[in-house]
């Protein structure tokens, strides 16, 4: 049931299935109160953690923040109860992505760097790219960009070290387009401080969306907005308004609010070009597609 769930998410977004999912947490925790072996608890537990976590996940996508903090928190300590390392860092991951998307990047950073020292050798090398990938998003936002350089390649360090066998299911999702799309973020960061940097934000863009699979619907259209918005900062214009426009018509066939606001935020980097009369209109387009989306 988990895995269907998290293959319509990944295909048409959070808003879709939030309650459904929520419910579903909720029955799985009540399964907690029945008469059962004791030998049974732990992976009940780790039933619930892992179902507030995917819960959690949804509410994000779906722009439910306090939804998504509640689920994350009762995950959390259900994950911690039943002494699974890697299903905690993958919340702590979830939590820090949410973090991010509320801008607060301090306060992701923090929780990514407290998740590796709790965590220590009991990482694998799954969580730790996952983990630091995250971290050097939350660095290059912050504008410490050399120490964001350093931490993406620990991150690819450890993901070649990753033995899918060895790996525990939840991290499964975690692959080659994953670690290329946090690439392509920190670039485009240092691309906003630094054009020299567009070209470079516009390849890693490119290469996390090449790098997802076709059922990935939503990593992709995410991808593509951070593709348009290099475009613009790499004085590409043109292509830029392709991508544009392919992504908001991708985007209508999504329940994503995290895919809504990333498109609203391409306005942050078109200001450049914001006399060409394609790209007023653009902009324009966007702002009306917002107001209609939500």
């Amino acid at each position: 049931m988990l895995e269907l769930y998290r293959s319509v998410d990944r295909e048409s977004g959070g808003g879709l299935l939030y309650g459904e999912v929520a419910r579903f947490a909720e029955s799985v925790y009540r399964m907690l109160d029945w008469g059962h072996p004791a030998r049974l608890t732990p992976p009940l537990i780790a039933a619930v953690a892992t179902a507030r976590q995917l819960a959690g996940w949804t509410a994000l996508d779906a722009g439910r923040h306090d939804d998504a903090q509640r689920h994350f928190v009762a995950g959390e300590r259900a994950a911690l109860a039943a002494d699974n390392a890697p299903l905690v860092a993958l919340i702590r991951y979830a939590q820090a992505k949410q973090l991010q998307h509320l801008r607060h990047n301090r306060d992701a950073l923090a929780t990514l760097q407290l998740t590796h020292a709790q965590l220590g050798s009991h990482s694998t090398p799954a969580a730790k790219a996952l983990l630091w990938g995250a971290e050097a998003a939350s660095l290059a936002a912050l504008g410490d960009h050399q120490t964001a350089v350093r931490t993406l390649g620990e991150a690819s360090d450890q993901f070649e070290r990753i033995d899918k066998e060895r790996e525990p299911d939840g991290m499964g999702f975690y692959d080659r387009g994953e670690l290329f799309a946090q690439y392509g973020r920190v670039y485009r960061d240092m691309a906003r401080r630094d054009r020299k940097h567009a070209s470079e934000a516009v390849r890693w863009g490119r290469d996390a969306i090449a790098a997802f699979g076709t059922t990935n619907v939503r990593s992709t259209v995410l991808n593509e907005v951070g593709l348009c918005s290099a475009l613009f900062l790499s004085d590409e214009p043109e292509q830029a308004l392709a991508v544009g426009t392919r992504v908001l018509e991708q985007a209508q066939t999504m329940s994503s609010k995290r895919v809504i606001d990333r498109v609203v935020n391409l306005r942050r980097d078109l200001v450049r070009h914001r006399e060409l009369p394609e790209v007023a209109e653009f902009k324009r387009t966007v702002i009306a597609w917002a107001v209609m989306a939500t």
